[in-house]
């Protein structure tokens, strides 16, 4: 059979088709046996292959169900639908997609795949609010955030290894109720056998060794990316060194923050003490 090759820069959509392409062929499905499992017939699926076509949701959300791809192909219409989310971070939520290990440092805000859905808004309408944004990009946002959420229950799942400074906690983000049901979530994540929180305390002072948001990505070929932010856009690194550098100073971290049993306490303890103020 001639395989018609895609260029993946020949079309936004490119990257979509190629990917829905590489997950039809893996179940060893045929166009016309996938169509009508996604509501087109073989001819559009061709199309949006090609990248002819661009998808529509529903087939994107129904191509995840079909093919099981833990919301691979949801994700990437949200990148591609979305133009308000940070530059250089659609990258990054691709190779999230496919990562067998997350380590995350976040030193402001909760991680946006442990966030619920109203601390989320919370954190969108601030920026509305503020001029920084308008409403339907927050919406989008929002949708985007959460849609990455579903790479948690991906089959196999990815471990997920998360240290939280303590502004995190202490930050109330969308009033008590919000901030309480987002550190209720928390617990309830860390519960997961892939899913590992931890807490760096106040007390760390001057041993936490980051002063901003890290990531680190371990892909299939064992390969080690790392994402960071700095202004309004996000950026990758590849470079072997200085990714081997943040990789100790993030090993050095995780022994340094509180245990897995003393974080969740420490959480627990947070979420009491906002249950216990006054309305």
């Amino acid at each position: 059979m001639n395989k018609k090759k895609i260029d993946p820069e020949s079309s936004p959509w490119a990257p979509f088709g190629i990917q829905l392409r590489a997950f039809r062929e893996a179940k060893d499905l045929l166009q016309e046996e996938l169509a009508p499992l996604i509501g087109c017939s073989p001819s559009h699926l061709s199309y949006v292959e090609l990248a002819h076509r661009p998808p529509s949701r529903k087939l994107a959300e129904l191509s995840d169900i079909a093919l099981d791809t833990g919301g691979t192909m949801m994700l990437m219409w949200y990148q591609l639908k979305n133009a308000a989310i940070l530059e250089g971070f659609p990258e990054y939520a691709r190779y999230e997609t496919l990562a067998e290990e997350m380590r995350i440092f976040e030193v402001d805000l909760v991680a946006g795949l442990l966030q619920t859905r109203g601390y989320a808004t919370a954190v969108q309408m601030g920026f509305v609010r503020q001029g920084l944004s308008s409403q339907k990009l927050a919406e989008e946002r929002i949708e985007f955030r959460l849609a990455r959420q579903q790479v948690l229950g991906r089959t196999p799942p990815p471990l997920v290894h998360v240290v939280l400074d303590e502004t995190c906690l202490r930050r109330i983000i969308g009033g008590r109720n919000v901030m309480v049901e987002q550190l209720l979530h928390l617990e309830q994540l860390s519960s997961r056998p892939n899913v590992v929180i931890q807490v760096a305390p106040f007390s760390m002072g001057e041993n936490r060794p980051f002063t901003h948001m890290t990531y680190l990505l371990t892909m299939p070929n064992r390969k080690v990316l790392a994402y960071g932010e700095i202004e309004s856009r996000g950026y990758i690194d590849r470079d072997t060194k200085s990714v081997a550098t943040l990789a100790r100073s993030y090993d050095r971290l995780a022994v340094e923050a509180l245990g897995q049993a003393e974080s969740l306490a420490f959480i627990r303890a947070a979420r009491r003490d906002l249950e216990w103020m006054s309305t």
